[in-house]
């Protein structure tokens, strides 16, 4: 990873535009983890827009049961957020809009993150999060895109949704394999709009496809 970033610093810092790299992938995917390193590689200001505030609230969806088929097996559970219409995406793309237009952009405020103001005329914007992959992907001048394996994704959903946001452990455990499903019936098949998409399991991470250099 570390030299994928020097590239991309470098491709960043050579670069007479100011652009914008949409980062995704399902949850505790590494997409986080990777915008940050990114960021700390960079020596001056950079928008940050986290996705997470463009997926309609989960006491929202939990009402909205959808059927769907997956290895001939119809499937009848709750919309997650692996689905396209969970996100408001019409939403997030005038927003981006607004910063390529060279107009300033207040971020959606809510209770776990705090509404800030990203200013056009920094050279580089990062859009990270879920809502990215259902974005125009002409929006971004460079798409990256993370994902791992079920067991994987289990195994850091666990460590992170229970021990930092207290998630019930009975709860997870029903809704994982179904959120699983969702994600590779709806989510996956827009990984093909990335540049780079970025395999992590517990025991390596490595590149699968990079159209990017």
């Amino acid at each position: 990873m570390i030299k994928l970033i020097q590239k991309i610093k470098h491709w960043i810092e050579n670069s007479e535009k100011k652009l914008i790299i949409g980062i995704s992938g399902h949850g505790a995917a590494g997409k986080t983890t990777f915008a940050h390193k990114l960021m700390e590689e960079l020596k001056y200001d950079v928008n940050y827009l986290n996705t997470d505030p463009y997926i309609v609230s989960s006491s929202i969806r939990k009402f909205a049961v959808i059927n769907y088929k997956y290895k001939e097996t119809i499937h009848h559970f709750k919309m997650t957020a692996c689905h396209p219409a969970a996100h408001h995406v019409p939403s997030l793309e005038r927003d981006v809009l607004m910063l390529k237009e060279n107009m300033n952009l207040r971020t959606i405020d809510t209770h776990y993150l705090k509404s800030k103001i990203l200013s056009p005329q920094n050279k580089l914007t990062i859009v990270e999060g879920m809502s990215v992959a259902f974005a125009n992907p002409k929006l971004f001048d460079l798409l990256i895109y993370f994902y791992t394996d079920g067991d994987t994704e289990l195994e850091r959903r666990l460590g992170r949704d229970i021990e930092e946001r207290g998630t019930d452990i009975d709860y997870l455990n029903q809704s994982h394999n179904e959120r699983r499903i969702q994600y590779e019936v709806f989510m996956h098949p827009y990984s093909k709009h990335f540049d780079i998409i970025i395999k992590s399991t517990k025991e390596t991470i490595f590149v699968e496809k990079n159209t990017f250099y």
